[in-house]
């Protein structure tokens, strides 16, 4: 498991352009962790820089999967918070999805148990003010 502290919003971002640039290549769903106002969407923002440059990330609670596909690999990104569990999540066509390109899921805590095992867990834990701390596990 890899650690990573974050102080501030751009910190986070960092982290997740750090991710996407060590991407392993067996990757096809990044799920991540972390109560409401963790930083999930700025690490979503960081990891889609790189991956996608120039698109605009914006959370996905309404629309339940944004895609940004400017770049060589398109990302996926999901919001499963409004979801009802995994008869949702699978009637979205989720799966479609892990074969076209990467795939970062928000609120993965409703999905866990359905994980594939191509994903990587990033859990980002809100610390003191804007402290964050991430963890990445395979």
């Amino acid at each position: 498991m890899t650690e990573i502290l974050s102080q501030s919003e751009e910190e986070t971002e960092k982290a997740g352009i750090a991710l996407a640039n060590a991407l392993p290549e067996n990757v096809s769903l990044i799920a991540l962790f972390g109560e409401l106002g963790a930083g999930k969407t700025a690490f979503v923002r960081g990891f889609v820089s790189v991956l996608s440059p120039g698109s605009r990330v914006k959370s996905p609670t309404y629309t339940i999967v944004n895609e940004y596909v400017s770049g060589n690999k398109p990302v996926y990104h999901f919001d499963l918070y409004r979801l009802n569990g995994k008869e949702d999540v699978y009637s979205m066509g989720i799966e479609e999805y892990f074969s076209r390109g990467i795939c970062i899921s928000e609120w993965s805590e409703r999905f866990e148990d359905e994980l594939p095992a191509r994903s990587l867990k990033v859990s980002i834990e809100k610390l003191d003010g804007s402290a964050r701390k991430i963890s990445i596990q395979n």
